[in-house]
């Protein structure tokens, strides 16, 4: 198939509305042992300060549920019982555009029982049935859910579905000791360790890649046979892979989300910035050809492939540092 001239592509899948906006939620579930409760908290506040103070994230997009509020009353908005969950994804569904994307990272322990595998929560235990129903809320939205917890990998079957990434900490309910997969997903959007094609973001994928490599180093350091296996699974069949990537099957859509803000100037109003805005939407237009290209990998030449995507990235990465200096700027 002949290849696609970029600015065709670019004149398809330029948007006219403001540009996406991420959205998270992060659900502590019980501890058991105050320490680990501890950890627990500290890995949520992480997460939650890295997408807002890294990634721009707007603090009214992030929503943190945990075992004990007084804990810290200041960062919990409200206690992780499965009613205070279904809650905060149905405000955020009302809050989000059509575009946006929302995560959901649980954390905690999990357990595999008759009724399936289920969160470990203040109340009653949420199934992975049930929040297959809460998402099928939200059909017109790309979610991506990340379930850290130990026993998680009984999820993917229960909630793969289209426009979807499940992330699980572990491959089946029989892995059921504490993770530290939390440890490194966290780590992946705080630190600087797991932007692979140094576009200046860190997708869904990058994410999991970079923390499952991570525990596995750790295992490997300390001697320890692996007993958490994290699997990622986003095309719908149920099966998840342990090595995704962004060019078939599992990792594709990973690939293209990201825990981003919406520019200053979307946020506002696309007056008070509209070269900014347009910038935003160039660089999601860029990400569709991305897309676009690896999706029509088999059918072409694969030196011409990698030509193209090399260059398509190196667009990306040269929008993404135009767009970071036109926002320290403060943009006009």
């Amino acid at each position: 198939m002949r290849m696609i001239a970029l600015t065709a592509v670019l004149s398809m899948l330029l948007p006219t509305g403001a540009a996406a906006q991420s959205h998270l939620i992060v659900v502590s579930g019980l501890g058991g042992q105050p320490g680990y409760s501890q950890t627990l908290h500290e890995w949520a506040t992480g997460l939650s300060a890295a997408a807002q103070e890294r990634w721009g994230v707007p603090e009214a997009n992030v929503t943190y549920l945990a075992e004990k509020v007084e804990r810290d009353p200041t960062r919990i908005d409200a206690r992780s019982t499965w009613e205070n969950v279904q809650a905060a994804v149905r405000e955020t569904a009302a809050r989000a555009g059509p575009d946006d994307v929302i995560f959901i990272v649980l954390m905690g322990h999990g357990t595999v029982g008759v009724a399936g595998a289920k969160l470990n929560l203040p109340g009653p235990d949420p199934t992975a049935a049930d929040f297959d129903a809460l998402l099928d809320e939200l059909p017109t939205r790309k979610v991506a859910l990340v379930n850290t917890a130990s026993a998680s990998g009984e999820f993917i079957p229960a909630l793969a579905s289209e426009n979807r990434v499940v992330i699980t900490a572990t491959r089946s309910g029989r892995e059921r000791n504490q993770t530290i997969f939390a440890r490194y997903f966290v780590e992946a959007y705080a630190g600087d360790g797991a932007d692979v094609d140094k576009d200046g973001r860190v997708s869904a994928l990058e994410a999991f890649n970079y923390a499952r490599r991570e525990v596995e180093r750790l295992y490997e350091s300390e001697n320890r046979l692996l007993t958490e296996h994290a699997l990622l699974e986003d095309d719908g069949d149920g099966e998840g892979s342990r090595e995704p990537g962004p060019d078939a099957g599992d990792g594709r859509l990973a690939s293209r989300l990201f825990l981003a803000g919406a520019p200053a100037a979307a946020a506002a109003g696309a007056d008070a910035d509209p070269r900014l805005a347009e910038l935003y939407n160039e660089r999601r237009a860029l990400e569709e050809a991305v897309a676009d290209l690896r999706a029509r990998k088999d059918e072409m030449d694969p030196a011409a492939y990698e030509a193209e995507l090399e260059r398509l990235l190196l667009e990306l990465a040269m929008k993404t540092r135009e767009i970071r200096q036109r926002e320290e700027e403060g943009g006009g």
